[in-house]
Order: C-alpha cells, then sequence, then structure tokens
C-alpha cells in the first residue's frame, strides 16, 4: 500500500514537471475548430533589435529609450517582453546574420535601427515567416512581396520645423540686441548624406528658423556618414570658421554641440538632449519617439494581428515626434510660447511645414514636385506631392521624399 502511494506521487511529479516544460514564447495552440488560446502571464516574448551603433552614439541611445518605454506600455498591458540587441552594423552581410541569429533565437520581432539595414534585412526574412520584420527608417519592405515585413517613418520633418523656431528666436534676439547684424544670422547644418531624408530635415528646420527670424540663411556641409564623431565635430569647426553663429545637424553623435560649446556658438541638437554635454550652447533637440511604434507592432504580434506595411502619417499630434526639453539658461524670451503655438497650428492642421508661399525655388515658387514610390526614378509616373498650397510631405509613403533646393540654403560640398 505504502509502495502504490509513492508511486502515485511520482507520476504526479512526474506530470507536473512535463507541465513546465511546456513554457514557450508561443501562446497555446488552439483545439481543432476553436481560437488560440490567450499567453500566459508569465510568458516572456523576445523582441530584438539589430543597431547600427551604440551606447555611445546619440542616435541609438534614442531608440534605447523608447525600447525600455514600450518594455513598460506593453507590460501594462499584461504582455511580457525581453529586447536582445546586437550593436555596430549599418548594413551588408553583418545585419543579416544578426536578423537570422535573433529569428533562431525566437524573438518574435525584429527591428533594424537605421537605413542602411533593410537591404541585408529582407534577404533572410523571408526564411522566417512568423517573425516580423520591421525597417525603421526605410521604405523598401512596403513594397515587397513578403507578408512579415513593414517599415516606419514618422513625421521627424515637423518636429525639425519646431526646431528651426526655437533657433530662429535665438537668432532674432541676438539681432535685437545688436550682437549680430541682420545678414550675419547664418545657420550652419552638419549633413549626412544628400538625399530626401536629409534634405527634408535641414529644409524643414531652416523654414522653422526663418518663420520667426526672416533674415536666416543656412550653409550646409555634408559629412558622406550617420555618424562620425570626428568628422562631425570638424564639420562643425568648418562652419563656425565661415561665420555661422548657430549649429544644427542630422549626424548621430554629440561632437556638433560639443564644437560650437567651445566656439561660443549656440546648437540645436537631434535624438537626444546634448545640453548635458553642451549647457551654454545646446538649446534643444527634436526625436523620434519610437515607443508607440514598438508597441504596435509587438502587441499586434503576440495577438496574431497583421502589421501595416507602411507607418504613415504620424507624427506631433500622435506622440511619435517630439521635442527634448528646452534650455531655459539660454533661450530667447518668449521661446516656448512661440513653439507652442506652431505645434498646437500643425497639429490642427493650420501650419504646413512645405507651404510653397514660404519658400521659392530658383526664384520661383513650387507647383509641381513628383513623389516616386517605386525606389527608382520613372520619368513621370508617380504622385504629385504638391497640391491645396503646400508639399505633402510623408504622405504618400512615411519616408521623406521632399527633395527640393530651396533659395536662402547654400550647400557647401556635393560629395555624397
Amino acid at each position: 500500500m505504502k509502495k502504490k502511494f509513492i508511486s502515485i506521487l511520482l507520476v504526479l511529479a512526474m506530470i507536473f514537471a512535463l507541465a513546465a516544460c511546456t513554457s514557450s514564447n508561443e501562446p497555446a495552440p488552439a483545439e481543432e475548430g476553436g481560437e488560440t488560446e490567450p499567453a500566459a502571464e508569465d510568458t516572456v516574448y523576445k523582441v530584438g533589435m539589430v543597431c547600427i551603433g551604440d551606447d555611445n552614439a546619440a542616435y541609438d541611445r534614442n531608440f534605447y529609450m523608447a525600447a525600455d518605454a514600450a518594455k513598460e506600455a506593453l507590460a501594462a498591458k499584461g504582455i511580457n517582453i525581453e529586447w536582445v540587441y546586437t550593436y555596430n552594423h549599418p548594413a551588408g552581410d553583418p545585419v543579416a546574420v544578426d536578423c537570422e541569429e535573433l529569428a533562431d533565437a525566437g524573438c518574435i520581432a525584429v527591428f533594424c535601427n537605421s537605413y542602411g539595414q533593410e537591404d541585408a534585412m529582407l534577404t533572410v526574412a523571408g526564411d522566417y515567416p512568423d517573425t516580423v520584420f520591421a525597417g525603421l527608417t526605410n521604405e523598401g519592405s512596403m513594397r515587397d512581396s513578403l507578408d512579415n515585413t513593414v517599415n516606419a517613418f514618422p513625421n521627424i520633418f515637423e518636429g525639425r520645423y519646431l526646431e528651426g523656431v526655437i533657433a530662429g528666436c535665438k537668432l532674432q534676439e541676438m539681432i535685437d540686441n545688436g550682437e549680430i547684424a541682420p545678414e550675419e544670422a547664418v545657420i550652419g547644418y552638419v549633413g549626412a548624406y544628400t538625399f530626401a531624408e536629409v534634405i527634408s530635415g535641414y529644409t524643414s528646420f531652416y523654414l522653422g528658423a526663418k518663420s520667426v527670424c526672416e533674415s536666416a540663411t543656412m550653409k550646409v556641409e555634408f559629412i558622406g556618414s550617420w555618424g562620425d564623431p570626428t568628422m562631425e565635430a570638424n564639420t562643425a569647426q568648418d562652419l563656425i570658421d565661415k561665420g555661422c553663429v548657430l549649429i544644427s545637424q542630422h549626424s548621430d553623435s554629440t561632437t556638433p554641440a560639443t564644437t560650437a560649446q567651445s566656439n561660443g556658438v549656440y546648437h540645436v541638437g537631434y535624438n537626444i538632449s546634448m545640453i548635458d554635454v553642451a549647457p551654454d550652447a545646446s538649446l534643444s533637440s527634436s526625436r523620434i519617439d519610437w515607443t508607440n511604434y514598438f508597441t504596435y507592432v509587438i502587441e499586434t504580434a503576440v495577438n496574431g494581428g497583421t502589421v501595416d506595411a507602411d507607418y504613415t502619417g504620424h507624427g506631433l499630434a500622435d506622440g511619435d515626434v517630439a521635442l527634448c526639453e528646452l534650455n531655459e539658461a539660454i533661450a530667447a524670451p518668449g521661446t516656448e510660447e512661440t513653439v507652442q503655438a506652431a505645434k498646437a497650428a500643425i497639429e490642427a492642421g493650420e501650419l504646413h511645414v512645405f507651404d510653397t508661399s514660404k519658400f521659392t525655388v530658383g526664384g520661383q515658387e513650387a507647383t509641381s514636385a513628383l513623389v516616386d514610390m517605386t525606389g527608382d526614378f520613372v520619368g513621370d509616373e508617380g504622385y504629385d506631392a504638391i497640391f491645396d498650397g503646400y508639399y505633402h510631405e510623408s504622405y504618400f509613403k512615411s519616408a521623406p521624399s521632399f527633395d527640393l533646393r530651396i533659395d536662402g540654403i547654400e550647400l557647401l560640398n556635393e560629395a555624397y
């Protein structure tokens, strides 16, 4: 009798042990004809991110902040995740290997966080149909034949415009105080490459500045890289040497800010606040806040839904674009109020960043601009982005398409 009782206990123990071993990243399978059961509350889903840089890059730190915020937002919904990162792979075979390894590790979604990574991502995504692959700041995934590849690019041009308003307030204050003449209100811009993403960014910044400081002009110098701290610093220094009294950037490090600080000029940043490294120079920064997108993709994947192939039309009003804190110690009086008024007007659809009455191209108002939707230039095919009096940026696709060379902006090099 005693042996029989012990045997029963051993059988029960084996049953509980087997049950414990069935925990996974997948919801319990549905019975035939039934629905998939929801995942247990203690299930932890792996999510991967392929990063162009690491903790030292301002660009990547912005993604880590959003990843942490998304993890918290999902936990509040009962979805627990674990982020798995790879670092310092901007393009090519290393990115493909990263994507494979993250998918093999059980990641339900893999985010590639930079423009140059998408091509490599697309070469392996088809082998992992149960994993969502998202190309961030990209546009190729919306056009491919795979159901599990998507892309996203929130409306950062709206944040750039507000950054420009901050810069314009400072420039106008300097003019009003007699520190510079109106014609000396020259902005220097450290740019990465000469294509639409960067052109859209520096143009929206300039238009924001010019909305406050009418005499403002801009010089842009390209570095041919998303991030190179030494080159960014040298380029910022060259712009200052050429008479620029305020520096901004579309580049990944904080060295334009520290260069501005060491030269006694002002600065507006990108991706993260740079006030800590340049407290006497950096006025503010704008950033894409990826929290909403991460939350959306992961929650959709967990629930077995379909992620939109192209994440279009998300900006300030949705919280997908934001300004970092304003450096009140050096900002011009009234800046906060001016920025908030512009922000409210953008969100209400009353202010359009690329209002064609506010700029000219070769002395003429722009009346037509074709947006190519195929990835290659196709002559007269495509969509005309100018209608109703403004260029509809990120309207037909989320990726920026504005590439007009407007008057008032001087390009110092076009090598990239």
